[in-house]
């Protein structure tokens, strides 16, 4: 019999336990632009439908309920055995920015929460369009590869015109050097150059007979 008793109790308490809600994991954060629609969700399982959406406002850090309107609508469903609460806001505010919890009236458990952010998107100071922005951009494409290759011909041009500047002063040089110099004139200054040491030779050797000879000729 207390084993029996025992068998029971133990069935009660795992189907009470199976029977404990349990938070399905809810999306951390959503942003939304301003005027668009934000679609809340708190999902649990063996819950009660019995719950609040509360919103946390970060000025006081204080939890206040969202109050319904033709705005603010809220719904349930079970999708796949799974218990879900949806809240949906239509043409969001800035004000709507908070953090979104469901809140069980009996048990007092609040969900894991969705913090919503709405933004302003930035208002463009010129409006143009793809196909003028596009235009833009192979212009500035254009300007800038003509940036690059003039400064690079100029410069390719004028190493040039230097180098050639170069190779004719070198030959005006050569050729100033080598100006009126004839090859036959040269030969024949040479063959007098030659001629005349030779004679010069001889005649010192006349000379000295022709001393002597004077000199013997005066002796008595």
């Amino acid at each position: 019999m207390g084993a029996f008793m025992f068998f029971v109790l133990c069935s009660l308490i795992g189907n009470v336990a199976s029977a404990e809600m349990t938070l399905e994991p809810d999306r951390p954060f959503l942003r939304v632009q301003l005027f668009d629609s934000a679609v809340l969700k708190c999902c649990f399982r063996n819950g009660a439908k019995d719950f609040t959406w509360m919103k946390h406002i970060s000025r006081n850090s204080q939890m206040t309920p969202v109050i319904l309107s033709e705005s603010v609508i809220q719904s349930y469903f079970e999708p796949n055995g799974t218990q879900c609460g949806q809240l949906t806001l239509n043409e969001v505010q800035l004000n709507d920015t908070g953090f979104y919890q469901c809140l069980f009236n009996k048990s007092k458990v609040l969900t894991h929460g969705t913090y919503l952010q709405v933004f302003k998107p930035m208002e463009k100071t010129i409006n143009l369009s793809e196909k003028t922005k596009n235009k833009i951009l192979t212009a500035e494409g254009v300007l800038l590869l003509l940036c690059v290759i003039i400064p690079s011909v100029s410069l390719l041009f004028k190493s040039n015109s230097q180098n050639r500047l170069e190779i004719k002063k070198t030959k005006q040089e050569e050729e100033n050097i080598y100006q009126g110099l004839n090859l036959e004139d040269c030969g024949t200054t040479y063959d007098q150059i030659e001629r005349s040491q030779a004679q010069s030779q001889y005649q010192d050797v006349c000379n000295t007979v022709e001393e002597k000879e004077e000199i013997l000729l005066e002796k008595p």
